[in-house]
């Protein structure tokens, strides 16, 4: 069975600089739906992220009810739910493909630096950008500082990240699954829906719907193929 297929073939077939999402991307969860369990409020919070991964919302309203609705919850605990997480099946093949060939990787996500410096450290990510929750004296105070907070801040970020790297935007593959991802998907070179929600995947140039980034794979190396030469 093809667990993949694409929308349209990429104009250019260089790719230096390699993004990913990290919740329902590089790791099988959602970091503040499982702080959320935590904090006994799961109900509520993974209505909200599913709004909002479906585009049917406002991140920004959207990021801040979430972050608000954990107040209280113990940074001990918080610590502990966190490395319940899993990575996603395939993600340290993928990563070890991309560095064999040259690539940098990168994470960009509207999540929290107490998962992503774990997933970080596990696949070896090059450049990690993450958002960070506020504790006082041991427990979480329902708020949160960091540079992707509001909606459209990954396609600020990833400038960032392509005057730093020195790597161009149509050198640019992305890898995400919510509807904060488009913003990537509309200026990177080439972009990938990885089991994403219908309106990101009609944003694509390449879908993935398996839960294994090993099927993104094959897609890199069509892509490392050079185009025919016209006869």
């Amino acid at each position: 069975m093809n667990f993949s297929h694409y929308n349209k073939k990429p104009e250019n077939n260089t790719f230096k600089l390699f993004v990913f999402d990290m919740d329902s991307t590089l790791i099988d969860a959602e970091v503040i739906d499982e702080l959320a369990k935590a904090a006994g409020v799961e109900e509520k919070v993974s209505k909200i992220t599913e709004a909002a991964m479906n585009g049917e919302m406002d991140y920004t309203e959207s990021f801040q009810m979430r972050v608000s609705s954990l107040k209280g919850l113990s940074y001990e605990k918080a610590l502990a739910e966190t490395d319940k997480i899993q990575i996603m099946p395939g993600a340290a093949e993928l990563m070890t493909y991309v560095h064999e060939n040259g690539g940098k990787t990168a994470m960009l996500t509207c999540g929290f630096s107490i998962a992503a410096d774990k997933v970080k450290d596990l696949l070896n990510i090059d450049y990690v950008y993450s958002n960070d929750l506020v504790v006082k004296d041991g427990y979480l105070t329902g708020e949160a500082t960091g540079p992707l907070r509001v909606t459209n801040a990954k396609k600020n970020v990833l400038d960032e990240l392509v005057e730093k790297t020195g790597i161009p935007l149509e050198e640019c593959l992305v890898v995400g699954d919510g509807a904060n991802d488009i913003c990537l998907f509309e200026r990177a070179g080439f972009s990938i829906a990885f089991n994403a929600k219908p309106r990101v995947s009609e944003k694509a140039h390449a879908v993935v719907s398996k839960k294994d980034l090993r099927c993104v794979i094959p897609i890199l190396e069509s892509l490392r193929t050079p185009p025919k030469s016209k006869t």
